[in-house]
């Protein structure tokens, strides 16, 4: 137990220990995430799409080819952005409007639609170590005796997931379209039923993206677990116990039985990594405890997991289909994850004498500090 205590006070120290890189920030604060689009029909022709973005990434022209907004050129003007109030942004976006609508393709039928924008919705600044959420509204009038919709734009502003609210929940539609993918024609009138197939490959889709490449938190988790395994058979030990504790929270979260809100998940996830990664440190093998902690790491990282699907969506009658397809995907992540290691170093370094010494301790050293960094980060500079 004392061993235990001595790894927690450990990993809070740890960030003394070394100097934080620049580009390693929150990865909550600096992800690029799909925009959330909302499409509704009105009786008298009109269509109505409501975009929830980052609309200073968006502006500041920061695509999906980057993971972390610190690391793109043009970072120093998302942060500026960031930190300007909802008539600047409002201003900014006005520039940058038309090139916007140029990269947004709209059909109903087989006819192009020129879209226009209706609102821009933006909230005051609030806490800069957090992504703001705006939405852009386009409107127009549908062309007469239009049956179905289809939403696309440019690849360079990212994933998108649309959705579409039925008459009933169990009506409601929701589709990951990944950067640039164009959507399947949606009926104007009634509802366009999804496919078994159809709704199992969309959440897997979700799932492993938000693992790779997206998901750093649950990357470096998962890091920090291969680097005290050699071996395969303890490593999916582990791998399973932390994939059923997050199967059960996700399950729960998505049912709405538990909530927890993200500013105590978060630091709690940050706070997982770098105790794994110091007793990566104290200890030279697995101990029988270790998947016992995992599950219970799992537990927390099955709360930040239901967050991404309840922005998704989730209708009742795919409910156990999207979870499970969910959760295939993240455990696919996951095994691509422990792909990578062991091609990297595993087969060629883990029976070197001077493996821990040079892989296993100077990693868990990097990726505890990042860990250490986040959980200050996400309690004390986020106050």
């Amino acid at each position: 137990m004392l061993k235990r205590w001595l790894a927690l006070l450990i990993g809070v120290l740890m960030l003394a220990l070394l100097p934080m890189p620049a580009g390693l920030s929150s990865a909550r604060a600096h992800e690029v995430q799909p925009a959330i689009v909302d499409l509704s029909f009105s009786e008298d022709g009109r269509y109505r799409i409501e975009i929830a973005i980052n609309l200073e990434a968006l502006i500041a022209e920061i695509g999906p080819d980057v993971q972390n907004t610190n690391e793109s050129e043009n970072a120093q003007d998302y942060n500026k952005l960031r930190a300007t109030g909802p008539q600047g942004l409002r201003e900014a976006f006005s520039e940058f409007e038309q090139k916007f609508l140029s990269g947004v393709y709209l059909k109903a039928d087989d006819n192009d639609i020129t879209p226009r924008v209706v609102d821009v919705l933006i909230p005051p600044v609030g806490d800069l170590d957090l992504a703001r959420e705006s939405v852009i509204v386009l409107g127009g009038r549908l062309p007469i005796n239009a049956e179905t919709f289809t939403w696309a734009w440019d690849f360079q502003y990212g994933s998108s997931v649309v959705r579409v609210a039925g008459e009933t929940p169990e009506e409601d539609y929701s589709a990951y379209l990944i950067d640039g993918q164009a959507s399947d024609p949606l009926p104007i009138v009634g509802v366009r039923h999804q496919g078994l197939v159809e709704v199992v490959l969309n959440y897997i889709a979700i799932g492993y993206t938000h693992i790779l490449p997206k998901g750093v938190d649950h990357i470096l988790f998962v890091v920090g677990l291969y680097l005290l395994s050699t071996h395969l058979r303890p490593l999916l030990w582990q791998i399973s116990a932390f994939t059923l504790a997050h199967t059960i929270t996700l399950a729960l979260g998505m049912a709405g039985v538990v909530s927890i809100p993200p500013s105590i998940v978060e630091p709690l996830i940050a706070l997982s990594i770098t105790y794994v990664c110091v007793e990566n440190i104290l200890t030279q093998k697995l101990t029988r405890w270790r998947p016992v902690l995992v599950f219970g790491f799992g537990l927390l990282h099955g709360l930040g997991f239901a967050g991404v699907l309840k922005e998704i969506g989730l209708a009742p009658d795919q409910f156990v289909t999207g979870l499970v397809s969910f959760n295939v995907g993240v455990e696919l992540g996951q095994l691509s994850i422990i792909a990578i290691c062991f091609l990297l170093v595993g087969i060629w370094f883990r029976n070197k004498s001077w493996y821990r010494a040079v892989v296993v301790i100077p990693a868990s050293l990097i990726i505890g500090t990042i860990g250490a960094w986040w959980f200050v980060e996400r309690t004390l500079l986020s106050a």
